[in-house]
């Protein structure tokens, strides 16, 4: 959970709103990627947009949550609340102030295998939102009243939480797939856990965390390579040379075929379930990407959507997804039924896998999931914010500069015998993991 600030100023918004519309146009055509590096060696990706005066900007750092300590987790999630609550000789207020008269948007946030943020802001006042930027990173001030007041926030949330089935599904479910390792801890942490971060660990996690060794840098707008080399050594150049080791140890989910109910006195269940994944670098991710899409994750032409929703209204929603990280991978899913109907959802989800496992994809399908990846793609380039977000993806996947020349071409390559392949290898109903919150009718956990 962060505290999101999203600043409301007339001139940026009227300037956000038309570079999104000149976004969407220009998607049809070529994005050129630019790599920029500085003066004292700093990279960045870079997208010239001249078009409105307006600089987006994503970053992020790699090792995230993955690395808190036992018993401190929540802390990358803390850190990243109340970097911008003031920094350097600028209190809570007055730097929150100064976002909100110069119309700057800027905010932090942490995964589990990486921390980060974004800044946005209009050309006229770059120098300043930088420097704002640079002391956040630098000198964060981790102030008594502010950090209680998000630790409060914080905590607040997590008691909503503590009622919230599909929460307590996820929780679950990534409990069960990895134990003790970090992926099986909550991001947000637990009451207890957010109690005990002192400002000492706030302090530590950014000396450890944020160096220029592991960071990568996306930026779309109204900026010259020329101009943005000095910027990115001002802003970032300080910053220490090396972070601390970023690497988790490597761990397969534990797909092992259990059912687990946790009984909530709920009229509506929420069902959580996980399968073997791909890693993002494995050469099979594009034939799993187009076989999911197929599966579940195709919205309403999916087989899941089809069979479960459209023929037998059996469940409100019903999806699927890849979930590839750095140390781990699997394919997980979702739905939500009334108690009385989980079972046969569950065994028609499980006919489903089965079906998809030993079948594969007809030709419609590949040609109809390839057809709407392919042609989709363009739409995610809406806004230059969302274009840094998209090369700071591509630096962290280490997927290369060319890869939205690229993209397209991998999916277009995927067989009806890749799908069929990765299908067998990926999905087993003896091995799907469930995790049923509510009180379903005639389900029971399995040992």
């Amino acid at each position: 959970m962060m505290t999101l600030r999203w600043i409301s100023h007339p001139a940026l918004l009227v300037a956000v709103a038309v570079a999104a519309l000149v976004a969407i146009e220009r998607s049809a055509h070529a994005i050129e990627v630019e790599k920029v590096t500085s003066p004292g060696g700093i990279e960045a990706w870079l997208v010239e947009d001249h078009t409105n005066p307006i600089i987006s900007m994503r970053f992020a750092f790699r090792g995230g949550a993955g690395l808190e300590p036992n018993g401190k987790e929540g802390l990358a999630n803390l850190v990243s609340s109340t970097m911008d609550e003031g920094a350097g000789n600028l209190d809570s207020q007055t730097f929150q102030r100064t976002l909100e008269d110069k119309s700057i948007r800027l905010r932090f946030d942490a995964g589990l295998d990486t921390f980060g943020g974004r800044l946005q802001t209009l050309v006229k006042h770059k120098a300043l939102a930088f420097r704002l930027l640079r002391l956040a990173l630098t000198e964060p001030r981790f102030d008594e009243e502010p950090v209680e007041r998000i630790r409060m926030q914080i905590l607040v949330g997590l008691r909503r939480d503590e009622e919230s089935p599909h929460t307590i599904a996820g929780r679950t479910l990534r409990r069960a797939l990895f134990g003790a390792h970090p992926y099986g801890r909550p991001v947000d942490g637990t009451q207890a856990s957010v109690q005990a971060i002192s400002r000492d660990d706030l302090a530590e996690f950014v000396w450890a965390r944020i160096a220029r060794d592991n960071l990568v840098i996306g930026i779309v707008g109204d900026i010259s390579a020329e101009a943005l080399g000095p910027l990115l050594d001002e802003t970032f150049g300080k910053l220490p040379a090396k972070a601390g080791p970023w690497k988790l140890d490597e761990l397969s989910p534990a797909t092992d075929g259990r059912t687990m109910v946790v009984e909530k006195n709920y009229p509506q269940s929420a069902i959580m379930f996980a399968d073997k994944g791909l890693k993002r670098e494995h050469p099979d991710f594009y034939a799993a990407y187009v076989m999911n899409y197929i599966l579940g994750g195709g919205g309403f032409t999916s087989r899941l959507y089809s069979e479960i929703r459209e023929k037998r209204g059996l469940a409100y929603s019903v999806s699927t997804g890849l979930s590839p990280m750095d140390a781990s991978a699997y394919l997980a899913g979702g739905a939500g039924t009334a108690n009385a109907r989980v079972k046969e959802t569950l065994d028609i989800l499980r006919a489903e896998w089965t079906r998809m496992a030993s079948g594969g994809a007809t030709e419609k399908e590949l040609n109809d999931a390839k057809t709407y990846l392919t042609g989709a793609f363009p739409l995610r380039f809406s806004a230059s914010s969302r274009i840094a977000g998209i090369l700071v993806g591509m630096q962290i996947a280490r997927l290369g500069i060319d890869y939205l020349d690229r993209r397209n071409s991998l999916i277009d390559a995927v067989t009806q015998a890749d799908v069929a392949r990765v299908a067998k290898n990926l999905l087993d109903p003896k091995r799907l993991t469930m995790v049923v919150v509510g009180k379903p009718a005639g389900v029971k956990s399995t040992p």
